[in-house]
């Protein structure tokens, strides 16, 4: 990984998680676990209204713990109840925090190529539906990542198990002084969780 990125995660091993959010936490780990004791594909869709803040961030950085923790066949998805874009200020502070982005596409609804080292394969960042065709049909966890998408749908086709992990919305912050601590606080926060999800994954279950 980037050494940048690197110094980061270093960050985020060092962070504490209370006993409430390691409570909240714990059904994504069992579910992980389950997949890697069976040797299925470990399929999460991160869900969020808009798909343009907390569920991409989401899907970086478990994409990334996933790599970190060497958790094999992990493919992590995004999605909202409807379709924008992502905020560029998300953009932003994952490179600032080391990551590599690319936009690849330069439209309404860009499309963005996020990479934790050179050679790994691109985590694609676009607004979408939950549903869209780029994300899984079945065999997935949806992870609701905001209070609203978990009130606001309460059924996810194709979902095998639905799991709330909530996190408060950044976008309270745009237009203030403290956009950019705001969204980093939260990027960390959700690393933090994510790097905690893997690092409980027991791996002589796939040895």
């Amino acid at each position: 990984m980037k050494q940048q990125l690197l110094h980061c995660i270093e960050e985020i091993l060092k962070q504490k998680i209370s006993e409430e959010r390691k409570d909240v936490l714990q059904p994504l780990i069992d579910f992980i676990q389950q997949k890697v004791q069976a040797r299925k594909p470990v399929n999460l869709n991160f869900i969020c209204t808009h798909n343009s803040r907390r569920s991409h961030l989401s899907q970086v950085w478990a994409q990334t713990a996933s790599a970190y923790y060497k958790i094999p066949d992990v493919q992590c998805y995004s999605g909202g109840t409807e379709v924008t874009s992502l905020f560029p200020k998300v953009a932003a502070t994952l490179e600032a925090q080391g990551f590599l982005v690319l936009k690849i596409s330069d439209t309404d609804n860009p499309v963005y190529a996020i990479k934790y080292n050179e050679d790994s394969f691109p985590i694609i960042g676009f607004s979408k539906k939950y549903d869209h065709p780029f994300n899984p049909e079945t065999d997935f966890a949806a992870i609701m990542t905001c209070s609203q998408a978990d009130d606001g749908c309460p059924f996810i086709a194709g979902a095998e198990k639905r799991i709330p992990v909530t996190f408060e919305d950044p976008k309270v912050s745009d237009n203030t002084s403290q956009q950019t601590q705001v969204y980093k606080e939260r990027s960390l926060q959700i690393a933090v969780e994510m790097f905690y999800v893997f690092s409980q994954i027991k791996k002589q279950a796939w040895r």
